[in-house]
């Protein structure tokens, strides 16, 4: 998979992208991530990226000269190298709600781009000629999308065969099947008077799973009964 990230401040998302899992991915060959920086199609004799919003208000707007030519260049790249991109993401909190589906949807594309906005927004007009989809991951607001990306970037990474040394672990991530996850344990079985549960112990695989799934039913209906709502989750009582 190839990911372009689209950002007014590069530095915010380099970092992390260096560490843990997506390295590892990255030095395997999984995953290919290019950092675009809106600043290098900065217009004007200013090198300006946002300005003012039309109509008034607070705050400053991205400004739609230099993201249409950073994605048309991104395009142009594409081409050469015989790739096509997928999908046009941009992170934003008035759109869909981030999801594992959606992760497990996403992770199946061979190239995609993520704006990550900033100060007020992005000029419409790159949502609506540009920008195939937006999601958001949760209803409040941030200084900018740079940490959205990065968490849509980690999600998605993950779910790529090959990434995680257990090919099981993902699948038994929280949301994946529409639960939340059961309690999880290690050594050792007792800890300051804390015992495991004894049917872990008790290596019956059948047993351990009817418990772990009782435990998601359980925590998913105290925390967020809302998925018990949903149609994919609908479990036996």
């Amino acid at each position: 998979m190839i990911i372009e990230i689209v950002t007014a401040l590069p530095g915010i998302v380099a970092g992390p992208l260096e560490h843990s899992i997506i390295r590892r991915a990255k030095k395997a060959g999984l995953v290919e991530i290019r950092i675009h920086d809106i600043r290098d199609y900065a217009v004007g004799k200013q090198n300006q990226i946002d300005d003012y919003p039309y109509g008034g208000g607070a705050g400053m707007v991205l400004k739609p000269e230099p993201l249409f030519a950073c994605i048309e260049y991104i395009n142009e790249v594409a081409r050469r190298e015989g790739s096509q991109v997928d999908q046009v993401i941009f992170m934003t909190p008035d759109a869909e709600r981030l999801d594992q589906t959606i992760a497990t949807e996403l992770s199946l594309s061979q190239h995609i781009i993520v704006i990550a906005g900033h100060y007020k927004g992005i000029d419409q007009r790159v949502r609506d000629v540009l920008v195939t989809r937006e999601i958001s991951i949760g209803d409040y607001v941030l200084s900018g999308g740079e940490l959205p990306a990065l968490v849509l970037v980690d999600a998605l990474i993950r779910l790529i065969p090959g990434v995680l040394g257990d090919a099981t672990s993902a699948l038994s991530d929280s949301f994946q099947e529409g639960l939340l996850g059961a309690p999880v344990y290690t050594r050792p079985a007792e800890f300051q008077g804390l015992s495991v549960p004894g049917v872990l112990l008790s290596g019956d695989h059948e047993a351990i799973r009817k418990w772990r799934e009782q435990q998601q039913l359980t925590k998913t209906r105290l925390l967020r009964p809302d998925l018990l709502q949903r149609p994919d989750t609908e479990r036996a009582e």
